[in-house]
C-alpha cells in the first residue's frame, strides 16, 4: 500500500525556493552595479595613465634640427650638433584634451630639464674619463705626440660640440620658461617661484659625490690586489664614439645605449679578475693548529650536499636497478644483509660490488680527523653517489638523464667557498664503479655511461673508483668492497689466524666465465688449461643459470681451499675476485699489470713478487705457457712467504663496519683509511707545485700516467706494451 503524498511539505518546500530566488536577484543586480562602478573606474585609470605617456612616446620625442659637421679623420659618421639658434615650439606638441595647457607646458618643462640634466651629467663623467686617460697615457708612454694631439683635438672638438648642444638645450629651456610665463598669466608669487628654480646647468655638486664615490672604489679594488684594466687607444676611441652616439640620441635609446656600454665595460672588468695573477699570492694551505695536534695536515672537511645527490638515492632504492634489490644491498651503511659466520669468524655480509659509494660515505662520518672548519682541512671530500646514479638510467634510451645529477653537483660545487681555495684541487670523490662507466665522450651520445670523469671540474678533484684508468691525471683505483667487514681487532686477528692453519687441497683454481665475445680474452685458455689439471685445479664456470658464483659461501670455499687463484682480465682490467681471494689467503695470479700493479698503487706492495704471480698473457693465449708447470715450479718457501704477505695485507683491502670505532680496531687500517692517506700525500703534491709558481701542474704527459703513478718516472718499460694506445 502506498503511503499518501504530504502537500504541506511541498508547499514549504516552494516558498523556500521563491525566496531563494529572490535573493539571488538581488545579488545578481549588486552585483551588475558593481562590475559598472569598476568598468568606470578602470576607464578613468586607463586614461590618466594614458595622458602621462603621452609624452614619452617615440612619435612625441622633441624634433631638433640639426646641422652637419665636418667629418673627422677617426670617425666613419658625422655627429649632429643642435643648432643655438633654434628655438622649440611646444605648441607643435600634441595636447591631451583632459589636460590644461598650463599643465601641458610644466610637464614639457620637466622632460625638456630631465634630458638637460642628464647631458650635462654624462659631459661632465665622460670630461672626467678622459682627463683620466690622458694622464695614464702620458705617465706610460703608450702613445706618441702625433696620435697623442690628433686625439687631444678629436675630443676638443667634441667637447666644443657638447658644450654648444648644452648651451641650445639652455636657450630652449629659458624659452619655453618665457613661454609658460606668458600662458600662465599667474601673480608676482609665481614669477618668484619660477625664478628661483633650480639651474640645471649647475650640477656639479651633484655629480661630485658620485666621483668621490667612483674614486673611493678604485682605491678598494687596488688595494684588494685588483688589477687595473689596461686603457689602449681603441677602447679611448670606443668610449668617445658612444659618448656622441648618447648625445643625439633620444632620452630612452640613451639610457638604454648607456647601460649597454656600461654592462660590457663591467663584463671586461670580471674577466680581467678572474684570470689569475702570478704575482698574486693564494692562500692554499690550511690554518696551522697546535703544535701536538695528531690530525695535523689530516683533517678532512666533508661537504654537506643537497640530499638528492646521496640521501634521497637511498630512500628510493627501488629505482637503482630493474633486476637487483638494492633495497636490501644498502642497508646495514652499504653492506648489505648479515651473513653466518664463515670458518667461526663473524662481520661477513653480502656486499654488492657497486655500494662503495655509500660504505666509504659511512665510514667518512666515523672519520677521525673530520671537521666542521674547512679552514682546517687539508682535503675536501664530497660524498655523492655517482654509481647508484647513473645505475637508474643506465640502460634508458635518453643519455642526457644520466649526466643532469652530476652537473647539478658541478654547478654547487663551483659556487661554494671551499672550491674557490684550490680550484677543487684540493676535493676527492668515490665511484663504485670502473672508470669507463664515466667516460662517455660528446660526440658518442648513445654510448654507454655518463660524461663524468670528462667533465672539466672533476678533472680538478681526485677520483676514486673500482678501477681507473691507466692515461688519466685524476684517476686512483680503490679495493673492491668484499663480503667480511669487521668491528673489533679479535675478528681481525682470528680470521688471519684462521688462513694460517688452513689446509689446502688444490694448487690453483678459477672462477669466472669465458669471453668468447672479447678476441684478446684469455678466459677460454686458461679454463681449458685448469680441465686438464683435473686434480690440481679446481673450477667454479659461471654459466647462465648457475648460482653458485653468487652465493659468498660457495666463492668462500673455493678460495679457500687453493694455494693461488687465477685473475686474468675480464670485461675491463680488474676482478673482484682477486680481494675475494686475498681474503681468503689465496696468492693471486695476473696476467695482465693493468690488474692489479698499475691500479691499487696506494694499497699493494711495490714489489709484486712478494705477494702475487705474473704470467704474461700473450704467452698463455699463444700456448707457450702451462700454468701448472710455472706454479709446481715454486719453492715451498717462497710460497708459504708470499702466503703469509698476502695474509698481512688482509686488513688494508677490506673496508670495516662503518659502525665500528677507530679504537675497536686497533693499530690496523683499512682500505679507507689507505685512499684516504694517499688522497692527502696527492693534495699535498700538487699544493706544493701551485706555490711554487709551477705553470703546469703535471710535468709528465697524461698518457703515460700510470707509469708516473707505478715507477715515478715515465721512462720506458716491459709493460709499455700493455698499456700502448692505438
Amino acid at each position: 500500500m502506498r503511503k499518501p503524498k504530504r502537500r504541506g511539505g511541498t508547499m514549504a518546500m516552494e516558498k523556500s525556493s521563491s525566496k531563494y530566488r529572490t535573493q539571488f536577484w538581488y545579488v545578481a543586480m549588486a552585483s551588475f552595479l558593481l562590475w559598472l562602478v569598476l568598468l568606470y573606474l578602470f576607464s578613468s585609470s586607463a586614461k590618466t595613465v594614458h595622458n602621462h605617456e603621452r609624452l614619452f612616446r617615440q612619435e612625441n620625442i622633441i624634433d631638433l634640427p640639426v646641422e652637419n659637421v665636418p667629418q673627422n679623420n677617426e670617425s666613419d659618421e658625422a655627429p649632429v650638433v643642435v643648432s643655438e639658434d633654434i628655438s622649440v615650439d611646444n605648441s607643435s606638441l600634441p595636447v591631451s584634451v583632459d589636460s590644461s595647457p598650463v599643465d601641458q607646458m610644466s610637464e614639457d618643462k620637466k622632460v625638456v630639464a630631465d634630458l638637460v640634466e642628464e647631458l650635462e651629467k654624462e659631459r661632465v663623467e665622460n670630461e672626467k674619463k678622459r682627463v683620466e686617460n690622458e694622464k695614464k697615457r702620458a705617465d706610460s708612454g703608450i702613445i706618441s705626440g702625433r696620435s697623442s694631439r690628433a686625439r687631444r683635438g678629436h675630443r676638443e672638438s667634441r667637447k666644443a660640440r657638447s658644450s654648444g648642444r648644452v648651451e641650445a638645450d639652455t636657450k630652449r629651456v629659458r624659452h619655453n620658461d618665457d613661454e609658460e610665463t606668458k600662458v600662465e598669466n599667474s601673480d608676482q608669487e609665481n614669477h618668484q617661484s619660477s625664478d628661483k628654480e633650480p639651474n640645471f646647468f649647475e650640477s656639479k655638486n651633484y655629480v661630485e659625490p658620485k666621483k668621490e664615490q667612483v674614486d673611493d672604489n678604485d682605491d678598494d679594488f687596488v688595494n684588494k690586489g685588483g688589477k687595473e684594466l689596461e686603457n689602449d687607444g681603441s677602447s679611448n676611441d670606443l668610449q668617445g664614439d658612444n659618448t656622441s652616439e648618447i648625445v643625439s640620441q633620444p632620452k630612452t635609446q640613451r639610457n638604454y645605449a648607456s647601460n649597454n656600454n656600461t654592462s660590457k665595460a663591467k663584463s671586461r672588468v670580471d674577466s680581467k679578475r678572474n684570470q689569475p695573477k702570478k704575482d698574486q699570492k693564494v692562500t692554499l694551505r690550511p690554518m696551522e693548529t697546535i703544535r701536538n695536534d695528531p690530525c695535523k695536515e689530516k683533517y678532512v672537511y666533508m661537504h654537506e650536499v643537497p640530499s638528492l645527490f646521496n640521501e634521497e638515492l637511498l630512500k628510493n632504492c627501488w629505482t637503482l636497478s630493474r633486476w637487483t634489490d638494492m633495497c636490501e644491498l644498502t642497508s646495514n651503511f652499504g653492506l648489505g644483509p648479515r651473513l653466518p659466520n664463515v670458518e667461526g669468524v663473524s662481520g661477513w655480509y653480502a656486499t654488492n660490488q657497486f655500494t662503495l659509494e655509500v660504505i666509504f660515505h659511512n665510514r667518512m662520518k666515523q672519520y677521525k680527523c673530520l671537521t666542521k672548519d674547512s679552514s682546517l682541512a687539508s682535503a675536501v671530500f664530497v660524498p655523492y653517489y655517482p654509481g647508484l646514479d647513473l645505475m637508474r638510467f643506465l640502460w634508458g634510451p635518453f643519455p642526457s638523464m644520466r649526466d643532469a645529477a652530476a652537473l647539478d653537483l658541478m654547478k654547487w660545487l663551483r659556487e661554494s667557498r671551499e672550491w674557490k681555495r684550490m680550484n677543487g684541487r684540493d676535493h676527492f670523490m668515490v665511484a663504485g664503479r670502473t672508470t669507463w662507466d664515466f667516460m662517455r665522450t660528446p660526440e658518442n651520445e648513445s654510448d654507454w655511461g655518463n660524461r663524468l670523469m670528462i667533465l672539466p671540474e672533476v678533472r680538478n678533484m681526485t677520483m676514486l673508483l673500482i678501477e681507473s684508468s691507466p692515461w688519466n691525471y685524476h684517476g686512483f683505483a680503490v679495493p673492491y668492497p668484499t663480503y667480511f667487514h669487521p668491528s673489533t681487532y679479535a675478528e681481525i686477528i682470528q680470521w688471519q689466524m684462521r688462513m694460517r692453519r688452513i689446509n689446502r687441497r688444490y694448487l690453483f683454481s678459477f672462477v669466472g666465465a669465458p669471453r668468447p665475445n672479447l678476441g684478446d680474452s684469455i678466459r677460454t685458455e686458461i679454463m681449458d688449461q685448469c680441465k686438464a689439471s683435473k686434480r690440481k685445479c679446481k673450477l667454479l664456470e659461471c654459466v647462465s643459470g648457475s648460482q653458485k658464483c653468487y652465493k659468498p659461501d660457495q666463492i668462500m670455499k673455493f678460495f679457500l681451499s687453493s694455494t693461488f687463484c687465477l685473475q686474468p682480465p675480464g670485461d675491463s682490467y680488474t676482478r673482484r675476485s682477486t680481494f675475494d681471494s686475498i681474503l681468503a689467503g689465496c696468492i693471486p695470479v695476473f696476467f695482465h699489470p693493468g690488474s692489479a700493479y698499475a691500479q691499487y698503487i696506494w694499497h699493494l706492495p711495490k714489489d709484486i713478487g712478494k705477494y702475487s704471480v705474473f704470467i704474461p698473457e700473450k704467452t698463455v693465449k699463444e700456448g707457450k705457457v702451462s700454468i701448472e708447470n710455472v706454479l709446481s715450479r715454486i719453492p715451498r718457501t717462497r710460497v708459504f712467504a708470499m702466503r703469509e704477505q698476502v695474509i698481512r695485507l688482509i686488513p688494508r683491502l677490506m673496508y670495516f663496519n662503518p659502525s665500528s670505532k677507530s679504537e675497536d680496531t686497533g693499530r690496523f687500517e683499512d682500505a679507507f683509511d689507505v685512499a684516504v692517506e694517499g688522497v692527502l700525500q696527492r693534495v699535498e703534491g700538487l699544493r706544493k707545485r701551485i706555490e711554487e709558481g709551477n705553470e703546469e701542474i703535471f710535468d709528465f704527459p697524461e698518457k703515460y700516467s700510470w707509469k708516473y703513478n707505478v715507477f715515478g718516472n715515465v721512462e720506458k718499460h716491459e709493460w709499455d706494451s700493455y698499456f700502448d694506445r692505438p
